[in-house]
């Protein structure tokens, strides 16, 4: 159960959402980009997912957020990336970025490297070894996938929030890290949350949603609190989910709609959040 007023922040935020409807502009990859849509109407928002570098900073200006995906990465979608984010800084608007392959590919490492110091993200989110990549910490990932002996645990979590949360607060950022157990830290303080299920792990894009969903909430409130509540009612709607479901392709189908009629009294009961 999560603490009450951590709880009224959290619902304040979600009921924020639903009522302003912010407009989420995302520039992700092809895999993913119609459940990054659907996932951000889930909770209320609307999302735009124009990508071409000739339009996207316009787009960006009348958006309340700006939601980046490095997945699947195109030489033009760097280029948008870079044009959306110049505007978004521009115009005070909050950006998030997946840094999806930074432990695997020196081209995606480099590009968030550069793109921190100049278009400061206020969220960058990735698993634990894509994270340790641009914190130049060794890691060794499969893929795009994390390294199983690298995962956030119950009990490398103190060392983990020691050493993350120096690296947050140099970059002036929150971390937010999925896996098994999420993690997310904005360099002072730091949180696991331990909602979900393993069939998240079975089909695609989950990972590309979260950062969507983060985006929506991050648009009216406070990173750390949208990491938070993008984590916690993502993993709940995959526990129910899971409940009704006997595979990844109906799963994949009732996540949506557990999402979306998930209730404040899910969030306070079942939400798991231990602040570390």
């Amino acid at each position: 159960m999560i603490n009450k007023q951590l709880s009224n922040e959290l619902l304040a935020l979600r009921e924020q959402t639903m009522q302003l409807r912010p407009l989420i502009h995302c520039i992700t990859n092809p895999i993913s980009i119609n459940d990054c849509a659907n996932i951000i109407l889930s909770v209320g928002a609307r999302p735009m997912m124009a990508e071409h570098p000739d339009e996207v900073a316009e787009i960006t200006s009348s958006a309340a957020a700006l939601c980046l995906n490095l997945g699947s990465i195109t030489r033009d979608r760097l280029t948008a990336i870079k044009r959306a984010a110049t505007a978004a800084n521009k115009n005070d608007i909050p950006i998030i970025i997946d840094v999806v392959g930074t432990a695997c590919s020196s081209l995606r490492k480099k590009f968030v490297l550069d793109f921190i110091p100049d278009h400061l993200p206020r969220i960058i989110k990735g698993n634990i070894s894509e994270i340790l990549a641009i914190c130049d910490i060794d890691c060794h990932s499969s893929g795009v996938e994390a390294n199983k002996n690298e995962l956030i645990t119950m009990d490398n979590a103190p060392e983990y929030a020691k050493v993350l949360s120096s690296w947050a607060r140099k970059y002036n950022t929150v971390f937010l890290v999925s896996g098994p157990i999420d993690f997310m830290t904005d360099g002072s303080t730091s949180y696991l949350t331990d909602n979900g299920v393993p069939m998240l792990g079975n089909i695609t894009g989950t990972g590309c949603m979260l950062n969507a969903l983060t985006a929506a909430y991050m648009s009216v409130g406070q990173p750390i609190h949208a990491a938070l509540l993008a984590a916690v009612s993502f993993g709940l709607a995959g526990e129910l989910a899971d409940k009704k479901t006997g595979g990844p392709g109906t799963f994949h189908m009732q996540l949506f709609d557990e999402l979306y009629n998930l209730r404040d009294a899910d969030i306070i009961t079942k939400g798991s959040i231990i602040a570390i």
